[in-house]
């Protein structure tokens, strides 16, 4: 009986592995990426997008876990904070052995990337992107490296104190796999089919136009937040679902603010970021995200203030973080007024969105489906109204482009729909396979002890 269940549980584990291996084996050397005959590597570029790389990556370590983990009880803190951690691990070897390959490399299709990059095969130290031609291409594998991350990494506060450590792992790489790589391609990727790199050559979403997702609107956060509400769903609610509707305090709101404030400094090289040079747009990005995130901090706040009659600590950085999800797609393409309007509304609209988990009974447990899944679906379809043809060459509703709007509907759509039932497949075989949700006991007894045998002192 022992082992019938020791090998239950490993079923995913090894499947999983197994197909690493098999794509490590089979797509080794298949043709090598080409570099512009016209790309030169600007020194400018290089330093603001090493920059940027870090400070991205600081959101996931120690920021992200930082937000998450002061959330929780005291006796899931180690526990949650080893999620983001491990995810970071996890997705960082997949990326190199065959996510960059097949999300940004030239020489697959409208829907996937070519295999010209497995694990990183024949990139020297002179190589450039045909996406990043004034940087390396090494800057560049890191600097979309940190999103991969920080996207599985924000799925997990959905599930974070009820999710079997080893169950988890399997989840996110398979995720990761067979959700985020394509959709990164098909946004972000060469000649991804609702609007990469070189579309020009494809007449664009059915038509329409092509999606505009400057930082990760759709792969990053519209994706986090369905793959975070599809695995509360199928894992069910946490035994104290119904305590913590009572306002039970989280460990330590200081922790949170902490991280909170490390990701709005990080979002920085996030949105501005991806602009990929150190010029006048990274500039505007960086302040339009810096408008939208201080008007969504004090619109939730406000509202807040005016239904609770008090102003949380938690809710004005909750606030700021919906805030800087909403500007992600649009603040390479959107004025200052425009993020402003864009704020307000994540900040308003945010805060009524995360009650829904009680009024349907789902146990989101740090609302990343009302913060990440409709703030990124507000800015998402904000950007098609405030877009500015002088800032990101595309217009928006309101310059006269009334087509945008409906392609930007229209991708969130099929993102949401994509992500939705993939996550669903994997979690319903995982769950079959080697379980997802911790018993009551080990839920009760916390993370730290139960998945990791150690805890918090003090």
């Amino acid at each position: 009986m022992m082992l019938y269940c020791l090998s239950k549980r490993s079923f995913s584990a090894v499947f999983f592995f197994l197909l690493i291996a098999c794509i490590v084996l089979i797509f080794p050397q298949l043709g090598l990426a080409q570099t512009p005959a016209a790309a030169k590597i600007d020194s400018g570029d290089t330093a603001w997008m090493l920059i940027s790389t870090a400070i991205v990556l600081l959101m996931t370590i120690p920021g992200l876990a930082l937000f998450y983990g002061g959330m929780v009880n005291k006796e899931c803190v180690l526990g949650v904070l080893a999620q983001s951690f491990a995810v970071c691990c996890l997705i960082s070897v997949l990326w190199i052995i065959y996510g960059y390959s097949f999300a940004f490399t030239q020489g697959g299709s409208l829907y996937l990337g070519g295999a010209s990059r497995i694990m990183l095969s024949g990139m020297g130290l002179k190589a450039i992107s045909p996406l990043a031609t004034t940087i390396p291409e090494s800057v560049y594998v890191m600097f979309q490296l940190t999103f991969a991350v920080i996207t599985g990494a924000l799925i997990l506060g959905a599930v974070a104190t009820r999710i079997q450590f080893s169950s988890m792992l399997v989840f996110i790489g398979l995720w990761f796999t067979f959700v985020y790589i394509p959709i990164a391609h098909w946004v972000w990727g060469d000649h991804g089919w609702l609007g990469g790199t070189n579309i020009d050559k494809y007449p664009g979403l059915f038509g329409l136009g092509t999606t505009l997702d400057f930082a990760g609107g759709t792969v990053v956060h519209i994706n986090a937040g369905v793959a975070g509400i599809v695995a509360a769903i199928v894992m069910g609610k946490g035994f104290d679902f119904d305590k913590r509707r009572r306002n039970t305090p989280p460990y330590n709101i200081g922790l949170s603010l902490t991280g909170a404030s490390l990701l709005w400094v990080g979002w920085f090289g996030f949105n501005a970021g991806s602009a990929v040079t150190s010029g006048d747009r990274a500039g505007m990005a960086m302040l339009v995200t810096h408008v939208a995130t201080a008007a969504a901090g004090l619109a939730w706040m406000a509202v807040e203030w005016l239904k609770s009659k008090k102003p949380t600590v938690l809710g004005i950085i909750s606030g700021a973080v919906a805030g800087l999800v909403a500007i992600t797609p649009a603040s390479g393409f959107v004025d200052v007024q425009g993020a402003f309007y864009i704020g307000v509304a994540a900040g308003i609209c945010c805060y009524l969105a995360t009650s829904l988990k009680y009024k349907f009974g789902i146990d989101d447990t740090l609302d990343v489906f009302g913060v990440h899944c409709v703030g990124g679906i507000i800015g998402a379809i904000l950007t098609g109204v405030f877009a500015v043809e002088s800032i990101g060459g595309t217009k928006g509703a309101l310059e006269g482009n009334i087509n945008q709007l409906f392609t930007q509907i229209l991708s969130v759509g099929i993102t949401i729909v994509y992500c939705a039932v993939v996550s669903y497949i994997l979690l319903r075989i995982i769950k079959a396979t080697m379980g997802l949700t911790l018993s009551e006991t080990d839920q009760r007894i916390g993370l730290d002890q139960s998945q990791h045998g150690e805890m918090i002192h003090g």
